[in-house]
This record gives C-alpha cells, sequence and structure tokens, in this order.
C-alpha cells in the first residue's frame, strides 16, 4: 500500500504521492488512469510524484487523467509545494523541478506563490479555421501550450464542444493544446474555463492556463497586471508578471491550496 494526499488547487484536484523512494510505477499508464477515474478510481485532474533531484529541493512529475505525462501543472505545482513544506523537504523559498524548467515556489498561509518560467510562443492574435468558422484567437506556452479565446458571456460558451475540436486541431498536432475560454470584467479581472488536454473535459480551474490568458489579454492591451482570474470553481487566481513591449518577464502564478484528505492505495497487483 502507497500512501497518497488527494488536494486540489483553486478546484483543480490531484493526488500526490512522496515518490523520494522512486516505487511509484510511473510505467504503467493504463494503471494511472483507473486511480484517476472518479466512479471507478480515486479521481483527480492529475497524478503529482515528488522525487528526488539533483537541481532542486524535489522533482515534480504530472500525469494526465489518460495515464500520459505532460511536462508541467502550475495548480499542481502549488499543491506539491505545500506538501512538500508540510513533510519537510523544502522550506521557503523553494526550487521545483520540472520537465518545463525550474520552478519558485512560496508557501503562505493563505496559499502558494509560484513563479514561472518566461512564457514562449506568444501570439496575442491569429486566425483559427474551425468547422467552417474563422475564430480570432490569441496562444501562448507557460509550460504547456494553451489557446485563448475572448467571449462576450462565458456562461453561453460551447467549451466542450469548440474546446475538444480546437485541442485536436491539425494545427497543434501531435501534441494538441489546451483552450481557454476568458471574459474580460475589467483591466484587472477576468472570467476564465479551460477545456484540458488529457482531462478531455472541462477543468475546474488551470493555473498555467490562467497565466496563459492574462499574458493575452496584456499583449491585447486590454488587460494589466496584476490579474485576477475566476476559474470554474469559483476559486481566484492572480497572474503577475512584467510586460516589456512583446515579451514577458517575472511570471507568478498565486490562490489557494487545500487538503482533502489522506489514504492509502494499492499498487498494481496488490489489491
Amino acid at each position: 500500500m502507497m500512501p497518497f494526499w488527494k488536494m486540489h488547487g483553486a478546484g483543480n484536484d490531484f493526488i500526490l504521492f512522496d515518490d523520494r523512494g522512486l516505487t511509484f510505477p510511473a510505467d504503467d499508464p493504463a494503471w494511472i488512469e483507473s486511480v484517476c477515474q472518479r466512479r471507478t478510481g480515486i479521481g483527480c485532474e492529475g497524478i503529482l510524484l515528488l522525487q528526488p533531484s539533483d537541481k532542486a529541493h524535489f522533482r515534480m512529475r504530472f500525469f494526465n487523467p489518460d495515464g500520459r505525462p505532460a511536462e508541467m501543472c502550475g495548480n499542481g505545482a502549488r499543491c506539491a509545494a505545500r506538501l512538500a513544506n508540510q513533510l519537510g523537504i523544502a522550506d521557503n523559498p523553494m526550487r521545483i523541478a520540472t520537465d518545463a524548467g525550474l520552478l519558485s515556489a512560496t508557501v503562505t498561509a493563505g496559499g502558494v506563490q509560484l513563479s514561472l518560467p518566461d512564457p514562449t510562443d506568444l501570439r496575442p492574435y491569429f486566425d483559427l479555421e474551425v468547422d467552417g468558422n474563422t475564430l480570432s484567437a490569441g496562444s501562448a506556452n507557460t509550460g504547456v501550450p494553451h489557446v485563448v479565446l475572448e467571449m462576450q458571456d462565458l456562461d453561453e460558451a460551447p467549451v466542450i464542444a469548440l474546446g475538444a475540436a480546437i485541442r485536436h486541431h491539425a494545427s497543434f498536432i501531435p501534441d494538441g493544446t489546451n483552450v481557454n475560454f476568458i471574459q474580460r470584467l475589467d483591466e484587472h479581472t477576468l472570467r476564465i474555463r479551460t477545456y484540458e488536454r488529457g482531462v478531455e473535459a472541462e477543468s475546474g480551474a488551470c493555473g498555467t492556463g490562467a497565466a496563459a490568458a492574462a499574458i493575452v489579454m496584456a499583449l491585447r492591451g486590454r488587460a494589466q497586471a496584476p490579474i485576477t482570474l475566476t476559474a470554474l470553481s469559483g476559486d481566484h487566481l492572480t497572474i503577475g508578471f512584467d510586460l516589456q513591449e512583446d515579451t514577458v518577464i517575472n511570471l507568478t502564478l498565486s490562490g489557494p491550496t487545500a487538503h482533502v484528505y489522506r489514504g492509502e492505495l494499492a499498487l498494481p497487483g496488490e489489491a
């Protein structure tokens, strides 16, 4: 039996394992997918492993609910930082190694602030043809790729249908993209809903998606940092950064984290 922690960051929920002993069956995607199922497993939007690192306090590995690894997860990294702090693995500020690069995090009483790598592939505007319609989109890679669409009424946004179509669009093969639907409330406030690849559904919140949306809106001249985004969960994520012409530096993601419960999970072949 392997101990685990169920946590969420702004409604984005995860299962976390202290895998410093490297005993987690990371090479078994079918089993990972079964654990992520909400009816027959524990249920989550991703699995996080805290592993040893020779260049940071720990390495964070992330697996989507389809069992496949992803480069990074912003809210997941914030949850991992809180757990690492509580387990005595790292003090403030801490360094986290990920497949998207080194991150730093600071745990506070109210949440966790994560410093992200400088974003890449910044496109405030481009045309995207979907099902015979031309959409005005933006995009940014904030550790993982994101498309951003601005909506007049977020409640009416076709998040599932359009999100799936863009996620699998020929423009983003072979890995696909996450898709964020946003509504501007004022220059410092947005609402956001995210279709997340790997989850293949709408997520409760997405930290890297919130960062991408804030950046695209700032590059369009329609928002200014700091920018607070309200996620589907109702929780708030705050994005900070410095805008220098067409580049973004000092990118941060801040928001709440919470423990849900702790338990033990039977490893493959042990159930």
